[in-house]
């Protein structure tokens, strides 16, 4: 599937909007065996992570989507 420039910017629109980046480095050689561990859980690489976090700071789905929490 193509897309349009015009669609391709309202998408990086939206993510900018939307979402906050973090990067992560895994020790080299680690990275295609993080991919497939996520793979198996039916996850991406993010979405496993996001809710690996989510978990560990004892948030539900909903609360972590809301964005902003008390520190």
């Amino acid at each position: 599937m193509t897309y349009s420039k015009a669609s391709m910017r309202a998408v990086d629109k939206y993510v900018k909007n939307n979402y906050d980046s973090i990067l992560i480095r895994v020790p080299k050689g680690r990275k295609q065996a993080v991919e497939a561990h996520a793979k198996k859980q039916g996850e991406s690489v993010n979405g496993y992570v996001n809710g690996l976090i989510r978990g560990d700071m004892g948030l539900s789905e909903d609360e972590w989507k809301q964005g902003q929490t008390e520190d």
